[in-house]
């Protein structure tokens, strides 16, 4: 008997055993074809983007996880500064594990934590929750800039890493810089690449392709200098060739101020873009169709009465591989709303974006609205306000009830929940509850009490002199749960091959 034979008897023995152990300890009656369990994730990675590079920005970060009962005992949260690394440098920064201190640690579900920066020195941070803090951790940053060209209310999410992000709406035009943040978490190198598209199609742009993030490390890449010729409406499309990075972009405006566009919902034919403001003065929708075939979208405003198609742009036609941009003006007339994309003959995927403006002349400010997935099992807004917040909640199939809970302050302040009923095809704008005796900030959990799909976005705005500053976050599942499919014991392997 030669050692081939006894290896394959021996690896036989093996899989009987542990098939055996499996049947031994399977459940009475389970077949092992039952469906995949919806379990706690038990590790979460993010990452923020170097809030600004103005010495007048000021800046809060607020880390919170949601309390959840199926969740461990153990674990912990922590973001850790990066160094930014220029397009040219030859090595990367060095951070999170690396003797570095913990910008911001949070060592309990259920309560958030805080801290501020000041000036342009803030750094890019990269962090992870495991245990019972990595179900449906979220970390969002809040710049606001009182002068120069951007200044505003900046807001953003911190990005879980992933290999393929969507942003239409970025610019290139005069007066404009649009700066995609890319951050590398891990400890091999990662290569992108960028792709720009136009009102034409594809702009060349090889000083977008093979860009080189060192591990741990963080990217900054201004969009102007990938295409010569400015470009109003633009669709980037960002790709990791290897390793996977976190991306956003933040926008500034000579005259609009500015604010952070993040990734858009992957195309889909149908998109939910909710949370238009009901005093926004101009809207303006980008869309882009990357498949091979052009899309045609009939366009609806979930108002808080019911679906209304805006006069004069019942339809949008997004020629393939080309970005679309149509000005809606003041699409809201007075009322808050949503928009909602949808195929008028044949079901094309496409993405899409807002950029929204409020007040006038000189004292406008802008900010994004992309296309979002379902609010899903439960979303988590981490940095609210005792003022200033609107949360607009949009159902654009069935009639649905949410469930939303205010944790307590980072300071101080008793939880609260209420819940509110949106009807079938509207959009329902609230002032979300806040804290009793609330000091500080706090988070809000948004939990849907039916199957029917409900999406979601938070308003924080701050004014100052006279300008309407605002930033909107979209509110998408907080990727607290992960399906665990459950694996059947199967004996004809050993006959395969």
């Amino acid at each position: 008997m030669n050692r081939t034979t006894l290896s394959l008897i021996a690896a036989a023995a093996a899989l009987a055993a542990v098939t055996g152990f499996a049947a031994v300890n399977a459940p009475a009656g389970d077949d092992g074809v039952t469906a995949a369990k919806r379990l706690p994730v038990e590790r979460t990675r993010l990452l923020c983007p170097e809030p600004s590079t103005s010495d007048l920005a000021e800046t809060a970060y607020t880390a919170f996880t949601p309390k959840s009962e199926a969740a461990g005992r153990a674990g912990g949260a922590a973001l850790f500064p990066v160094v930014k690394q220029l397009t040219d440098a030859p090595q990367g920064g060095k951070g999170e594990g690396k003797g570095a201190k913990p910008f911001l640690t949070q060592k309990e579900p259920g309560k958030p934590v805080s801290a501020e920066e000041s000036g342009a020195e803030a750094p890019t941070l990269i962090g992870s929750a495991d245990g019972r803090l990595a179900p449906g951790w979220t970390a969002q940053q809040t710049t606001s800039v009182s002068a120069g060209a951007g200044r505003g209310l900046h807001g953003t999410d911190c990005t879980a890493p992933d290999t393929d992000f969507w942003f239409p709406g970025a610019s290139t035009a005069k007066g404009r810089n649009d700066y995609v943040h890319l951050m590398n978490p891990d400890d091999a190198a990662a290569v992108v690449d960028i792709e720009l598209y136009g009102p034409d199609g594809a702009l060349k742009a090889e000083v977008g392709e093979s860009i080189q993030i060192q591990p741990r490390s963080s990217v900054p890449v201004l969009l102007s200098t990938l295409t010569p010729k400015p470009q109003t409406n633009l669709t980037m499309h960002v790709t990791a060739r290897s390793g996977r990075v976190a991306a956003a972009v933040q926008s500034s405006d000579d005259e609009l101020g500015g604010d952070w566009l993040p990734a858009a919902a992957d195309p889909a034919p149908r998109l939910v873009l909710p949370g238009i403001p009901k005093d926004a003065t101009s809207v303006r929708l980008v869309a882009f169709a990357p498949g091979a075939d052009d899309a045609d979208l009939k366009v609806q405003l979930a108002s808080p009465t019911g679906s209304i198609t805006p006069a004069g742009h019942e339809t949008l036609h997004v020629k393939s591989g080309m970005t679309a941009a149509v000005d809606l003006g003041d699409v809201t007339k007075g009322e808050a709303g949503s928009l909602v994309l949808t195929p008028t003959e044949d079901p094309v995927p496409v993405v899409a974006a807002l950029r929204v403006t409020r007040g006038k002349g000189a004292k406008q400010e802008t900010a994004f609205i992309p296309a979002t997935a379902a609010v899903g099992a439960r979303a988590t807004a981490a940095d609210n306000r005792a003022k200033g917040a609107t949360l607009s909640l949009t159902a654009p199939d069935r009639t649905t009830r949410v469930k939303v809970t205010a944790s307590p302050g980072t300071e101080a302040g008793e939880p609260t929940s209420k819940t509110y009923t949106v009807k079938q095809g509207t959009t329902l704008a609230v002032a979300p509850p806040v804290p009793t005796g609330l000091k500080g900030s706090y988070a809000l959990t948004l939990e849907p009490q039916s199957d029917a799909p409900v999406y979601a976005s938070r308003m924080l705005e701050m004014p100052e002199n006279g300008i309407p500053m605002f930033t909107i976050q979209s509110l998408p599942d907080d990727r607290g749960t992960v399906e665990v499919p459950k694996a059947k014991q199967d004996l004809e392997v050993l006959q395969r091959g």
